[in-house]
């Protein structure tokens, strides 16, 4: 009998290790020749270089680098060559959220407020019908709002949360689906919560050590000071290959700062086909996993077309979109950030998935590359993607330059801006988005942002167009096309510059951010000329000078300090900016003579007493 059994036995673990090696064998002679094909995509598509592997259940099957990760210099590519993923970090994100909950640390229909104390959303609405899960799966009511963090990141995940609360949705809770990664550094933060760990740091201790992912990543330091790095890239006027600066991405990172190589992905991947087990340890548990490839939104029909029949409906799980391709389900989640794109997927009834990671910003080859060889490993008949893909694009961006010059919003010419360049400088904040000034050089107007130029090209009365500052010069090209950044500035009654209408959001109207005139510096003998008592409606006002700072005394009012904007005007760092004092000073006279105080309800004059 225990030779019996011991025979069964043997019989069985050879017939699994005949039918794996028959699989691999299978898959990789189907991808044979598949290396020209690829190679001809990075002409097409003007690529500096991509990584692709294929995974099955049991491991890698195929893994090679295509092109140069140092493009100048003519570095190449490899199966471990290390690029920036983007947003294929939000599997990674919720998989954290599926863990505690299997710890029964969480659940997916709480308020995210229980965990966040300081998170709230726009309004009532939203702070009472908001779950967990509708934040898994985009289904919040927010819009993107991402030059709030891209444009103008702020320091920490808490301070770029708390803009949450200022962010104005486009529809109702669970109205429609519609991205936003600020939800998925939401659910960061509710896992840094809940343990007491960084983001990074649970990251690291349950993916990265736990799947032999050595060399990955979750900061930017990742990519500039390991080896085998790719630098970034964009394409310029249709063909130029140019190197982009790495974006660090940090105080957004849960929603797409990882860095790693198609064969520590590959892990990864191999870890959602096998149910949430790798090498026999249980990484995710089994109920999350089989949610998080599940439909729990609805992104879009996208209907069959006539050319591809079996490709079809687009759903979302959590961090993972789901999808028909040619009859077999895919699950798959693509990336974008500064100089990189990413795609990773696989088909969990085949057992397969496949890793695309590449050096190009935006760029078409993760689909095309991903669909080439899933045609091949699946044994479909093999479709010209190159070929359709590049004509896809090719058509969209003639179609944005054609919608553009024919935009019923006809640029006026042969006007001039209302005022000085100097009266529009100053700081302008919105509580959703943060801050940026406005500063004048010469006879121009720049925009400085924490992480790039602007400079104003007027437009047309007093609305300007932002274009980015390089090395080399201006870029005209630097603000995608379709996306309307230009600058309306707003004057108020008194005929001051007030803000500006930013559209920062292409789903809603612009949104106005307040203006803060500049601070302009003076010495104490010129602030001499403001001390004195001016009486106001029977109260005395008195200005004085204390270690060389102006301040404001009013009974019965907290002491404002002063601080000068232009000639005889002067703001309160304790009052909004619809508050100013404006001296009258006399020609010739050396002290002034009356303040004039505006306000939001009107102006008063106070005359001087002594």
């Amino acid at each position: 009998m225990k030779i019996q059994l011991f025979s069964c036995l043997l019989f069985i673990c050879l017939s699994q290790f005949v039918s794996t090696f028959a699989q691999n064998v299978d898959i990789q002679s189907r991808l044979s020749g598949v290396e020209a094909e690829l190679e001809a995509v990075l002409d097409s598509f003007d690529a500096a270089g991509f990584a692709v592997s294929v995974v099955d259940q049991n491991g890698l099957v195929y893994a090679k680098g295509f092109g140069y990760r140092d493009y100048e210099n003519q570095v190449p590519v490899d199966e471990n060559t290390l690029f920036a993923i983007g947003s294929c970090s939000k599997a990674f994100t919720s998989s954290l959220l599926g863990i505690l909950r299997a710890e029964e640390k969480i659940d997916f229909s709480d308020s995210p407020s229980k965990y966040l104390p300081y998170f709230s959303f726009y309004n009532d609405e939203m702070n009472n019908s908001i779950t967990i899960r509708d934040m898994m799966c985009h289904m919040t009511g927010l819009p993107r709002h991402d030059l709030s963090w891209y444009l103008l990141p702020a320091p920490s995940k808490q301070e770029l949360l708390e803009r949450v609360a200022h962010q104005e949705p486009f529809t109702g809770v669970r109205q429609n689906w519609y991205y936003n990664n600020f939800m998925f550094l939401a659910q960061g933060a509710i896992a840094e919560e809940l343990t007491g760990k960084s983001w990074e740091e649970n990251i690291q201790e349950h993916f990265f050590d736990r799947l032999d992912m050595e060399r990955s990543s979750s900061v930017i330091t990742g990519l500039k000071e390991m080896e085998n790095a790719s630098l970034g890239y964009e394409i310029k006027d249709d063909s130029i290959i140019k190197k982009m600066d790495y974006y660090d991405i940090s105080s957004m990172g849960p929603a797409g700062s990882i860095n790693s190589s198609v064969s520590e992905m590959a892990n990864w991947v191999r870890t959602w086909i096998n149910n949430g087990i790798f090498e026999g340890d249980t990484i995710l548990p089994a109920r999350y996993v089989r949610e998080a490839m599940s439909a729990q939104s609805i992104v879009g029909a996208n209907l069959p077309i006539e050319k591809h029949p079996d490709v079809h409906f687009q759903n979302y799980g959590y961090g993972w979109f789901l999808s028909s391709y040619k009859g077999h389900y895919r699950v798959e989640h693509g990336g974008n950030i500064d100089g990189f794109s990413a795609s990773t997927c696989f088909f969990p009834s085949d057992s397969v998935g496949i890793v695309v990671l590449v050096n190009q910003n935006g760029s078409p080859v993760t689909s095309v590359v991903r669909n080439i060889v899933t045609d091949r490993i699946l044994d479909l008949e093999q479709s010209d993607w190159t070929a359709e893909i590049k004509q896809q694009r090719d058509e969209a961006l003639a179609n944005q330059k054609k919608a553009m010059a024919s935009s019923s919003d006809a640029q006026r010419n042969g006007t001039q801006p209302s005022l000085a360049p100097s009266e529009y400088t100053g700081e302008y904040s919105h509580p959703g988005y943060g801050s940026f000034k406005i500063i004048q050089q010469a006879d121009s107007l720049f925009v400085e942002l924490p992480n790039m130029t602007f400079w104003l090209q007027h437009y047309h009365y007093d609305i300007f167009t932002p274009i980015a500052i390089t090395e080399e010069g201006i870029d005209t090209t630097a603000i995608p096309p379709g996306l309307d950044l230009r600058m309306n500035f707003q004057m108020n009654n008194g005929g001051e510059i007030s803000g500006l209408l930013w559209k920062a959001e292409p789903t809603l109207e612009p949104i106005e951010f307040e203006r803060t005139p500049s601070e302009v510096a003076m010495d104490v003998a010129a602030l001499n000329t403001y001390v004195g008592e001016y009486e106001l409606m029977g109260q005395i006002a008195t200005v004085y000078l204390e270690e060389e700072k102006l301040y404001l005394r009013v009974p019965n009012q907290p002491l404002y300090e002063l601080y000068a904007i232009g000639e005889h005007q002067f703001m309160s760092k304790q009052l909004p900016p619809g508050f100013q004092l404006t001296f009258t000073v006399p020609n010739g006279a050396e002290q002034a003579a009356s303040v004039i105080f505006k306000q939001p309800n009107g102006s008063f004059e106070a005359t001087r007493k002594k």
